[in-house]
């Protein structure tokens, strides 16, 4: 007579017991970890958006560089002066303003014709110049793409920052490298009176991008797709804060 453990109900029960033992375990790590989690999401965020404001440690021409974790929170509390929410012709101060989902809020106004899309703005202040930052999403080659971009009071780029969630390696990846977002800086996203955004363009023959009034920056060689994913985040994203932006503008 075989023995219990010899049973192929044996084998089943106790593969059974060890995924619910696992499980149990993986979740109470979750658990624990979540308090973490969240607050390093937080502190990556507001490096990101000082680091679009030239707040960082970067030196020379070498890679991104980002305030310590442990420094940012002060760091970013002593040059963002100010959190907004833009909902229709309205805004209202909101000092979280920055952990607005705008995926979801993107999904939502997608969603629902009516829903009036929260749209954060966050202005910072450094060396006596007033910034203007703007949250972006878009989409890549192969996933999601996401980034801020700084302006100042007449609509020039003072910064960027980019990442992603799965571009290639040496490629499109390389919209979170220094040499592409460098680029940006004194770009302008007017042309005239109209907004216009800022085009990653092939060909453009601009390599030590000294062109600041075409509203192009050069693209990343092998990665069209990408650099059009980046070009359509900013012209979708920063145009709906233009109305706000040109208010402002006329009330200064």
């Amino acid at each position: 007579m075989a023995k219990f453990t010899d049973k192929n109900s044996y084998t089943i029960l106790f593969a059974v017991i060890m995924v619910l033992v696992v499980g149990s375990l993986l979740a109470g790590v979750a658990q624990g970890l979540r308090g973490k989690i969240s607050e390093n999401e937080r502190f990556e965020k507001q490096q990101n958006i000082l680091y679009a404001m030239g707040v960082d440690d970067n030196e020379g021409t070498g890679s991104v560089t980002f305030i310590p974790t442990k420094e940012v929170e002060a760091t970013f509390h002593k040059y963002i002066k100010k959190q907004l929410v833009i909902q229709g012709n309205e805004a209202t101060e909101d000092e979280n303003a920055y952990l607005i989902d705008i995926k979801k809020e993107e999904a939502h106004a997608s969603d629902d014709p009516n829903y009036k899309r929260k749209l954060p703005l966050f202005i910072g202040e450094k060396d006596g110049m007033t910034y203007y930052i703007i949250p972006m999403r878009g989409k890549g080659l192969w996933d999601a793409i996401w980034g801020y971009v700084s302006l100042d009071k007449d609509f020039v780029v003072e910064g960027v920052f980019f990442d992603h969630k799965g571009e290639t390696p040496g490629l499109g990846a390389n919209i979170k490298e220094r040499f592409f977002m460098d680029d940006f800086k004194g770009e302008q996203i007017m042309n005239g009176d109209a907004f216009e955004g800022i085009t990653v363009a092939k060909g453009n023959n601009d390599p030590l991008n000294e062109r600041k009034d075409d509203q192009k920056v050069d693209a990343l060689a092998g990665a069209t797709i990408t650099g059009n994913g980046v070009t359509a985040m900013i012209k979708k994203d920063v145009a709906q804060y233009i109305p706000y932006l040109e208010k402002l503008k006329n009330e200064q």
